[in-house]
């Protein structure tokens, strides 16, 4: 199909940000080399189809005053209760489920503490969009002008019945042309430059404003059955090591859920899940039976795992009960490996000294299955278990994991018709094991998309990158060539993000952060090797 002026159809590639770049890009290659005035003309015309970036800045301006304003109060809030957690509060009991007093005032200043940074990274994010897309729209602008220039130099097209002006020399004419392609040129560098800036600019506000909702944790749990102090406890509980703000034990997917899990539970039920609560030594005991619930779990199953887990400190239910641990300084770059590619700042991932690998030592070809079964531990805390404890829940055998470990690898594989000899999996078998093992614990279905080139990879960036700040894992396959030339691939995990950066869940065992750039650009070497650079697929959450 051809479109305007018969170049290949505009309609489709204009719908979306990265189509209008790509189309400009395009021309910016060909309107220097345009042959003759017409086929300028024409090209000068598709550059002008393309619309003018959209957007009010006052608007955005207004609104991020507006989230800025917020922040001042919301560090009054969290002064006030700050000084009431520090007045030495008597050690009572509050809200349903038996939560200290002096906790939930300590937790309802480190809320007041997210509540101002939210606000504030709304504000910076609407304000560096209004700021980028005043640029783009100048610059945008500046080179439609230029283009009306050159159309104004070249004048009309020539025709059988105008072949342009006879008593113009043949240098004359190549003056002319050469004068108009060089203000096309200069006209469709601006118009792509002012594409790419207000695109980048949409993009990381989506990105940072998803996250900041995310961020609103407190607020993800509707349900009456549950006083706000419990809400605001659950939210706030983290694992015990790695940085709290990265290994927070509910995500805002698994708030939402088993909010709305307690609301359908019958009398009978809830009475039973506010006793198993209420019971709890610790508030990441409770955090963990939420998640269960979260997780699609019945009471019974819940009581059964609480049977399991009651009592035990945090340090033990943080080893058996959450496959993936993320340190604080995990985000810092310390280069790659010169030889590899591989990022040197990296987590390897275990249960007592036993990587969570494909396997059991990242040999096998199960990286579909490997990463699926991980991914579904990271987001059931039961499933994690069975895993960890055994059927007991009370083993910390690094060996017995790794039996049990690879046994499951080795299920899933046949379960999505993976290859002979535990090696590879086709793409509807992915889907079907992604499905069958993730999608009733998240909530959502998971669907294919093909990323085979920039643009496709930058269009889903902002949907990966709301699903993993929601808490819901994102597959993720990779590709390149071996040293033979033979074409190679591996599934990995997507499984966190923070500002620009990705944290990857690779099934030989490891975690590690890329940048958006590495993720469209193909860096994917950082999160494994040089042979597998380039993301060609994701299996995005249908909400």
């Amino acid at each position: 199909m051809t479109g305007l002026l018969g170049l290949p159809d505009p309609f489709g590639a204009l719908g979306t940000p990265a189509g209008r770049r790509d189309w400009l890009a395009d021309l910016a290659v060909s309107i220097p080399k345009a042959a003759d005035k017409n086929d300028l003309l024409d090209q000068i015309d598709n550059a002008l189809f393309v619309s003018a970036p959209v957007g009010d800045t006052a608007t955005l301006e207004a609104l991020g005053k507006r989230y800025r304003g917020q922040v001042d109060k919301a560090g009054e809030l969290h002064d006030r209760t700050d000084k009431v957690a520090k007045k030495g509060l008597p050690e009572v009991w509050v809200g349903d489920t038996s939560v200290l007093a002096s906790d939930g005032v300590a937790a309802a200043a480190r809320a007041a503490t997210k509540m101002a940074d939210a606000f504030q990274g709304g504000a910076r994010a609407l304000h560096a969009l209004a700021d980028a897309l005043g640029t783009a729209q100048r610059q945008d602008a500046d080179g439609r002008a230029k283009m009306a220039q050159a159309k104004q130099r070249l004048g009309p097209k020539d025709s059988v019945f105008n072949l342009g002006d006879v008593f113009e020399s043949d240098a004359e004419k190549k003056a002319t042309l050469d004068a108009g392609r060089a203000l096309a040129t200069d006209g469709v560098d601006l118009m792509h430059k002012a594409a790419v800036t207000a695109d980048d600019a949409v993009r990381a506000a989506a990105r940072d404003l998803n996250k900041w909702a995310a961020e609103a944790r407190a607020g993800k749990m509707h349900t009456g059955r549950l006083s706000a102090v419990d809400r605001l406890m659950l939210a706030d509980t983290s694992g015990k090591d790695g940085a709290a703000d990265l290994n927070e034990i509910l995500t805002a997917n698994d708030l939402e859920r088993s909010g709305r899990a307690m609301d359908q539970l019958s009398p009978a039920d809830r009475a039973r899940m506010d006793q198993l609560l209420a019971g709890a030594k610790t508030p990441q005991e409770k955090a963990y039976l939420m998640k269960a619930l979260a997780a699609g779990h019945s009471v019974d199953d819940i009581q059964t795992f609480d049977g399991k887990i009651h009592g035990k400190d945090p340090a033990w239910l943080q080893r058996h009960l959450t496959p993936i641990v993320t340190d604080g300084d995990s985000l810092k770059d310390e280069g790659t490996n010169p030889i590899s590619g591989a990022n040197m700042n990296t987590q390897l991932q275990d249960f007592q000294g036993q990587n969570w690998a494909q396997g059991g030592d990242g040999q096998e070809g199960t990286c579909v299955a490997s990463s699926t079964v991980t991914a579904r531990a990271l987001v059931d805390p039961v499933y994690a278990l069975s895993l960890t404890g055994g059927p007991s829940g009370q083993e910390d055998s690094a060996e017995a994991f790794r039996q049990r470990l690879i046994a499951e690898q080795h299920r899933v594989h046949e379960e999505g018709h993976g290859g002979a000899n535990w090696n590879g999996m086709g793409l509807q078998g992915k889907t079907e094991v992604v499905n069958k093992e993730i999608s009733p614990e998240t909530g959502s279905t998971y669907e294919m998309h093909e990323v085979p080139d920039a643009n496709a990879r930058r269009d889903v960036l902002p949907d990966i990158e709301k699903a993993v700040a929601d808490g819901k894992p994102v597959p993720i396959g990779v590709q390149g060539h071996d040293e033979k030339g033979n074409r190679v691939g591996h599934a990995m995990m997507i499984i966190g993000q923070e500002g620009d950066k990705l944290e990857i869940y690779n099934p030989w065992g490891k975690t590690t952060w890329v940048s958006e750039n590495d993720f469209v650009n193909g860096g994917m070497a950082k999160a494994s090797d040089n042979e597998l650079p380039d993301a060609y697929e994701v299996h995005l959450p249908q909400d």
